[in-house]
């Protein structure tokens, strides 16, 4: 069964990823940076500023932004910047930095519009993401759809199959426990959060992640000081990577740039997902009175996830001596042994527990996107508990099969939906800037906080919800007809 997977699996993989993904990724980037006048400098010191509760019955921003980065920090943390410096090199770390830094910009784009083209759900909690203003912003209902199976496909299903994968394989290798008891744990745990709805969700994740995030963190802080004067030393292999300047010694495997360039670009794009239109699925859900809060704390998501947290997993293992160019020692195994060796043998019962954390916070943000575009297709109470059901099957399956098999299906999956919210982004970041230049002029008038109307867009706002954004200009469907009460007040189908 597996071959016959991967006859589909690694031709895709090949074209997606040394071809065309990585060129679209940083140009999309590069031009969404420029066009909102590098807002991951000039907008990051506004981002703290967006932690507020503005609606004690909606999804806070707070909650909102620790949902989005419940999912983007998860295995890529540990097992993903490990496999990224195995296969590709210390420098593929140096490209998972630009990747980041490029791609804030985009978060900021597809967060923020995200908000703009949101929906409000019957329950009083709102949905939206790339499915929605792909099909508004757009016009395109075929396409909201084609991206939202995919989501679907990537997140909901793979990407869960992924992080249960890394859970099972590190307690089997830690402990000796049965793969199969461990996926049964776990599809009781997974069970217990999703179905409870997206308000569980986003409580879990605000309380689990920063839990997880500080832990981990204060074991990557204890490493660089104990190992401070290698420091300069490691940063400079980094760089030096990078560009094929540091030359393979003693006969053992060098690493070229395309080979740097293509593992940090892939890798750094699972872990913070800066472009690829998932984060957006949380960023909608929060309860905000201006769309660039949500933009905003979501950039500040792939900042915390790739500059912060990918970078103290590189420290630790590129600092312990365990890594060797072509060793045994990949993914989650590798950084293991680093800070095993690094703490000691308190290291394997540490990384257990952070990886079941990082994994776990991951499967139910995860799965929260995933919900909001099932819905997107149709709503259905039955066709969610379906899909609920569908998730656990899977989280099973991914805690007893093939580490890079469930990989390899994840970069395909990821890079189809990141390919579809790439373009979307780029045809719809007018509105994005006319977004954040009204939020900046807000601010510049002295406005505490600042409040959106539609009007404020170049079109105003024709083509959003009629119920969400206060504005002059009358709303009109997808199709381009006025939106009838019943569409207004329910969302279209």
């Amino acid at each position: 069964m597996e071959a016959v997977i991967r006859v589909v699996v690694d031709p895709l993989n090949n074209l997606l990823w040394s071809h065309v993904l990585i060129y679209v990724l940083i140009g999309v980037g590069l031009v969404l940076t420029v066009v909102t006048g590098f807002v991951q400098l000039r907008g990051l010191r506004y981002s703290f500023k967006a932690f507020k509760k503005f609606d004690h019955d909606g999804i806070t921003p707070t909650q909102a932004f620790a949902t989005g980065l419940a999912s983007r920090v998860g295995t890529g943390n540990i097992a993903g910047v490990a496999t990224a410096i195995a296969l590709g090199g210390p420098g593929a770390i140096f490209w998972m930095w630009l990747t980041a830094l490029i791609g804030m910009a985009s978060a900021f784009t597809e967060s923020t519009l995200a908000q703009v083209y949101k929906e409000r759900h019957p329950d009083g909690t709102f949905r939206g993401g790339p499915a929605y203003y792909i099909q508004r912003g757009l016009g395109s209902r075929g396409w909201g759809i084609t991206f939202a199976l995919a989501l679907i496909l990537a997140f909901g299903l793979v990407f869960n199959a992924v992080q249960a994968n890394s859970i099972s394989d590190t307690l089997h290798v830690a402990y000796g426990w049965d793969r199969t008891a461990i996926g049964a744990v776990l599809v009781l745990l997974s069970g217990a959060v999703i179905f409870g709805g997206l308000r569980r969700i986003g409580t879990v994740a605000e309380f689990v992640v920063p839990i997880m995030a500080v832990g981990y963190l204060l074991v990557a802080v204890y490493a660089i000081v104990a190992n401070f004067a290698q420091l300069p030393g490691v940063i400079m292999l980094i760089v030096r990577s990078a560009f094929g300047l540091e030359p393979a010694a003693g006969g053992v495997v060098g690493y070229g740039v395309m080979q740097a360039l293509q593992f940090g670009v892939k890798r750094g794009l699972f872990s913070n997902e800066a472009g690829m239109g998932s984060a957006p699925n949380a960023a909608a859900t929060a309860t905000t009175p201006h769309p660039a809060t949500q933009g905003l704390l979501q950039m500040l998501g792939v900042f915390v996830d790739t500059i912060i947290i990918c970078s103290c997993t590189a420290f630790i293992i590129l600092l312990s001596g365990v890594f060797t160019p072509g060793g045994a020692l990949k993914g989650a195994a590798l950084t293991q042994a680093a800070v095993t060796a690094h703490i000691g043998r308190a290291g394997t019962t540490f990384m257990s527990f952070a990886v079941f954390f990082f994994a776990f916070s991951s499967i139910i943000g995860n799965y929260a996107y995933a919900e909001g575009n099932v819905e997107f297709i149709r709503r259905s109470k039955t066709i969610v508990t379906a899909f609920r059901v569908l998730v656990l099957c899977l989280v099973m399956f991914g805690s007893v099969a093939s580490v890079p098999l469930v990989w390899d299906m994840a970069d395909v999956s990821m890079g189809f939906m990141a390919l579809i919210n790439l373009v979307a982004i780029f045809l719809l970041r007018h509105k994005a800037v006319a977004v954040w230049r009204d939020y900046r002029a807000q601010i510049h008038r002295g406005v505490d906080n600042p409040a959106f109307s539609r009007d404020a867009l170049p079109d105003g706002g024709v083509d959003l919800p009629g119920n969400v954004w206060p504005g002059s200009t009358p709303t009109r469907d997808p199709g381009g007809e006025p939106m009838s009460e019943q569409a207004v007040l329910g969302g279209v189908r």
